[in-house]
């Protein structure tokens, strides 16, 4: 048989690249350039498959190599592009796509390419353009209908997205990623069944995506299906054992189910998620794993929002126990409110220079340390109290107002918590409430939505003294006043029943793992009722069942 000449090889090679069969196309390509070293399109594309293989560095040499032979193949120019996009070498990839485009503005690819440097440069607009650009060239080009989504998804624009990535899907309907990326956005529209029906697609298509049965999971759980939830992230672990944010979601699955032993272990995994609202602190001393302190000082770190500090600060004396020195770092809105925590501790505001200790420890894996179970939740309130001077001076003004039912109301958290779209309501939505005879709310809102308070519900008897509240010191003081608090899932809520004051909170269908599921009670706070929404978005339900409890307990 005659031997194949380089042209046909080089054919062959493309076949077998096309297809999948990598270790067959780069024989190929060495066997080609064993015989014509200076072959551009051999180099070129043993190049990509380099990269597929993880070898950028030697990527770009062949890339680089084969754009010297021929300076004008504005395909090379393009896959360059696509190699330094994956080194992370943004402007660069920028660069070789713009010239890519400068020879050959009809080739999408390059388009493509350079839509996803310019994303992930979070340059989002200008990638838009790129990727429709791209389309406009080659209509029929899934990736860049997927990409595009991609970046709509990213600027908040997700009706657009799901328009992208439905057009990708009926393009290419096997695109397991259109349709994952297809999943998170449903979901995050609150189109939770729409959403886990897409993700089981892409899971049909390719079941060895572990992002998607993480996706899967998450969503789960919010539906309420936390077995079929657990199991889904297991599944995503056991496709790839490190991925982080499958194990921080299986935390929350497992310790919305109440299982806090396995739960807690499965958080210390949050430090490893690149979109944990809370970075690991670097700091020189190790962290503390509960072993006795001896006289050691150990310093204590909040994270996340100020919920958090207040609901498990209540470790404090837990800790204290184990014969050490405390320091307590704490955002500056919490150090006046902390120092009623424990005697000998030390409470030092996150801007201030911090003092010299032995050891150091988040506050939200103090759990895991010691151990709490569902059945032993540490729930000694009040483990906070209000100033008594501070409050005593509230008392005085609220005295005019002995007549009524004082309720501290508290509607919206802070809009950058993620969840804040579902626990967030309006002060419109509780009119209800106003409607309730004998009643006098007083605002506890801070942040943007304390603007809501200058313009009540009618029939809302509504007293806006949250200018004077300059940290939650001085809420707790007025708290400390009221008869009752009513609040959405927020600091308040965590502050009002850290103070043993009665709190009924309102949660949303997709509440936080700490409320667990279904339960009225909170293991956390023995004086707080939780009203949950049966359906998601459903506040109105909630604000009947309250208003109706307001009317008996007022009665």
């Amino acid at each position: 048989m005659a031997e194949r000449t380089i042209q046909q090889n080089f054919d062959l090679a493309l076949q077998h690249h096309q297809a999948g069969r990598l270790q067959e196309a780069e024989r190929l390509y060495r066997e080609i350039l064993t015989r014509q070293p200076s072959h551009a399109g051999a180099l070129q594309y043993l190049g990509i498959i380099a990269n597929q293989a993880g070898r950028s560095d030697i990527a770009v040499e062949l890339i680089r190599r084969a754009i010297a032979l021929e300076p004008n193949d504005a395909a090379a120019h393009s896959n360059l592009g696509n190699v330094l996009k994956d080194k992370g070498q943004l402007d660069e990839a920028i660069v070789a796509c713009r010239r890519a485009i400068a020879l050959n503005p009809n080739l999408p690819e390059a388009h493509c390419n350079l839509g996803v440097a310019l994303k992930d440069k979070g340059q989002l607009d200008q990638a838009i353009s790129a990727y429709r650009q791209a389309i406009a060239v080659r209509p029929n080009y899934a990736e860049a209908h997927s990409n595009l989504g991609v970046a709509l998804a990213e600027k908040g624009q997700l009706d657009e997205a799901i328009t992208a990535w439905r057009q990708a899907i009926a393009l290419s309907p096997n695109y397991a990623e259109a349709h994952s990326n297809l999943g998170v956005a449903l979901a995050e529209k609150g189109q939770l069944d729409e959403g886990i029906a897409a993700y089981r697609r892409a899971i049909a298509v390719n079941p060895n995506l572990a992002e998607v049965h993480n996706n899967l999971g998450n969503t789960l759980r919010d539906r309420g299906q936390l077995d079929e939830a657990i199991a889904a992230l297991d599944q995503a672990i056991a496709l790839d054992p490190g991925l982080s944010d499958a194990h921080k979601n299986l935390s929350f699955a497992l310790l919305t189910r109440g299982d806090f032993q396995r739960g807690w272990e499965e958080h210390e995994w949050r430090w490893k998620c690149k979109d944990f609202p809370s970075q690991p602190r670097n700091f020189a001393r190790p962290q503390w794993d509960g072993y006795p302190l001896e006289g050691r000082t150990l310093l204590l770190h909040p994270e996340q929002g100020f919920g958090d500090a207040i609901q498990f600060i209540r470790y404090v004396p837990m800790v204290a126990r184990r014969g050490g020195r405390i320091i307590v770092e704490c955002k500056a809105e919490l150090q006046r409110l902390f120092q009623t925590i424990t005697a000998g501790c030390q409470i030092v505001a996150r801007d201030q220079l911090l003092p010299a200790f032995d050891f150091h420890c988040p506050l939200l894996s103090l759990p895991r340390i010691f151990g709490t179970t569902l059945a032993d939740v540490p729930q000694t309130v009040p483990y906070l109290q209000a100033d008594g001077d501070a409050a005593g001076g509230w008392q005085d003004r609220l005295a005019e107002h002995l007549d009524v039912v004082t309720v501290g109301l508290a509607w919206a958290g802070s809009p950058a918590q993620k969840n804040d779209r579902n626990r967030s309501t309006k002060l419109a939505r509780l009119a209800r409430l106003g409607q309730v005879p004998g009643v006098r709310f007083f605002s506890l809102q801070k942040g943007e939505a304390a603007a809501e308070a200058r313009t009540p519900p009618p029939g809302m008897e509504l007293v806006d003294w949250t200018e004077e509240l300059t940290d939650f010191a001085d809420t707790a003081a007025l708290i400390a006043n009221l008869d009752l608090i009513i609040t959405v899932d927020t600091a308040v809520a965590h502050l009002a029943g850290a103070m043993g004051k009665p709190v009924w909170t309102l949660l949303s269908f997709v509440a936080d793992w700490r409320w667990l599921r279904e339960r009225e009670d909170s293991p956390w706070y023995p004086s707080m009722r939780l009203f949950r929404q049966s359906a998601l978005g459903d506040w109105d339900n909630v604000i009947k069942r309250v208003a109706d409890q307001l009317s008996l307990a007022k009665a």
